[in-house]
């Protein structure tokens, strides 16, 4: 303390004075700072025994009294433990003070300081959290708007009603790329073409006639119409194939399609283009009117494209006046065995053919301009054998390949496999690829929907589990935030699924509609749905021959 200028320089010099009078507690003293303050585990309570039952009381009722056969089945057990209640037994007095002591009450006492000095006990923290807090707060569906909810337009499939038979079942369905035309592929063999606004049916083209008479045949004719007049009567009595597979060339400017019908893959002329489109459709198509020209070695054991010359009865006129070509197929790629997945690039220009069952040759990509195909996998073992689907990155040089349990992702520049990603399902049995490229869904046949983070590991980011039956289709949108996924169930479930240029915000998915109006028939429902291209709306075709268009009101 400096007497001089009133500061303190040390604070050890400064002495409080304590007020007598000050009141104090007088049966507290040191030992509560010792507990506090004391080095070692957590001083625990010892559990507390079970409060006493009707059993134990000195008037019990009559139901709780053994009786003397009851005595004798308690004597014949050696642990008291496993007796009813243990080495009491129950007893009716007169009064309390009729009750003498407990003859077992020593052992008991040891008994439990044994259990209390042998079992450890551990402190349990309990937290008081209200459930509600832990499920996160998602967005209202209504501001996540717009998107597909009500069904406003079917598309009618021509069938013979009158015979008794069902309508063919659509199996496919693609829209062009500018959203006026659609076309439908169903259990007949017949691709249809319409129009999206009005539902009117435009034109019909018979792939299921052409498949039968190819027939894996190597010296089939290609005069289309020599061959009908020869084998009308087989052809008339065959099965017809049905159209496995349907995609629309993305390109606006290509306006063609490929529809898979058995071991064909065929290529079809739409003729739906303007002036500038027709002159380039024209010229991607001219290698495959010639009928192609494959250099590869090994493709060329696996498919072949032969040219359609067809007569001016099987063609049908084009619906632009500008193209001087008719509409119809103009080739065929033949393969070894039957067609399950056909692929565009985005380009318009390659695509991606799927043949399961053939080992090495099962997935084949081939070029449209130059009417060439090429073999990327020379082994079976190498992911190529059990193909069942496969698609192209929509920016990158990028293949994806699943198989039923496992989707492998490989570089076809550098001509290696890139990753591997492990689904956990059964069956896979439909696969789509985000727009930005980051990001991958798969949809089985075991009701499960895997969502994959191609930036993070080889494991799902999420796996959904809502449908009831197999996940037939499953596809975004190329424009809006969505998802949509199609069910044996008869049920298609809408999904809000934002992707984020921030790689530190997961993606958000919402579920905003569930769309409902197909009939399960011989247990299908739902078997393919396609987003429009620039609308809001979903295009869904099932088992029970409908087509229907769903949009946003």
């Amino acid at each position: 303390m400096d007497y001089l200028k009133g500061k303190v320089r040390d604070m050890n010099d400064v002495r409080r004075k304590q007020d007598p009078n000050k009141p104090f507690l007088l049966w507290t003293g040191d030992e509560e700072d010792e507990l506090a303050f004391r080095r070692g585990p957590q001083q625990l309570s010892a559990p507390k025994l079970p409060p006493p039952g009707h059993a134990e009381s000195y008037i019990p009722p009559d139901e709780y009294l053994p009786t003397p056969q009851d005595l004798e089945e308690w004597k014949e057990i050696e642990d008291p433990k496993q007796r009813p209640h243990g080495l009491f037994i129950p007893k009716k007095h007169e009064n309390l003070r009729s009750v003498g002591a407990y003859k077992h009450s020593v052992r008991e006492a040891f008994e439990r300081c044994l259990d209390l000095y042998l079992c450890p006990r551990s402190m349990k923290r309990r937290l008081n959290i209200d459930p509600e807090s832990l499920v996160p707060q998602l967005p209202k569906a209504q501001d996540l708007r717009p998107f597909p909810t009500a069904k406003c337009i079917e598309y009618k499939t021509p069938h013979d009603a009158a015979s008794g038979m069902p309508p063919p079942v659509i199996r496919c369905v693609s829209p062009s790329p500018d959203g006026q035309f659609m076309v439908s592929g169903a259990s007949d063999g017949f691709v249809r073409l319409w129009e999206v606004q009005t539902g009117r049916l435009l034109q019909s083209w018979n792939v299921s006639e052409i498949a039968n008479s190819m027939g894996g045949d190597d010296d089939y004719n290609t005069n289309a119409s020599e061959e009908m007049k020869e084998g009308g009567e087989e052809e008339s009595a065959a099965r017809p194939k049905p159209i496995v597979c349907l995609e629309w060339n993305p390109n606006k400017s290509h306006h063609c399609l490929l529809a898979a019908c058995g071991k064909c893959t065929v290529i079809i002329a739409t003729g739906t283009g303007n002036a500038d489109s027709s002159v380039l459709t024209e010229a991607l198509l001219a290698a495959a009117r010639d009928g192609g020209n494959v250099t590869n070695e090994k493709a060329k054991k696996s498919v072949e494209w032969k040219a359609l010359v067809l007569d001016n009865t099987n063609t049908t006129p084009s619906l632009s006046s500008f193209s001087a070509a008719k509409a119809g197929p103009i080739a065929v790629l033949l393969m070894k065995k039957d067609v399950t997945s056909v692929r565009w690039h985005r380009k318009g220009d390659y695509f991606v053919t799927v043949t399961p069952k053939v080992g090495a040759p099962a997935v084949l990509i081939h070029q449209l301009s130059k009417g060439n195909s090429q073999q990327p996998f020379s082994k079976a073992k190498s992911g190529a054998g059990d193909a069942q689907l496969a698609c192209f990155h929509p920016n990158k040089p990028f293949l994806f390949v699943a198989s039923p349990q496992y989707v492998r992702i490989y570089h076809l520049v550098k001509q290696s496999m890139a990753k591997r990603l492990i689904s956990g399902c059964r069956w896979i049995a439909s696969l789509d690829v985000h727009p930005s490229g980051d990001h991958l869904i798969v949809g089985s046949l075991d009701r499960r929907v895997v969502w994959f983070d191609l930036d993070l590991a080889s494991t799902p980011y999420k796996t959904l589990k809502y449908h009831q039956r197999a996940i037939r289709s499953i596809g975004y949108h190329s424009r809006y935030p969505l998802m949509a996924s199609a069910s044996d169930d008869g049920s298609v479930h809408v999904f809000h699924s934002m992707v984020y240029s921030d790689l530190m915000r997961n993606p958000l998915l919402v579920p905003v509609k569930i769309l409902r109006g197909h009939q399960i028939t011989n247990k299908f429902g739902v078997l393919t749905t396609k987003f429009h291209p620039t609308q809001p709306w979903l295009f869904t075709g099932g088992a029970d021959g409908k087509i229907f268009l769903y949009q946003d009101i």
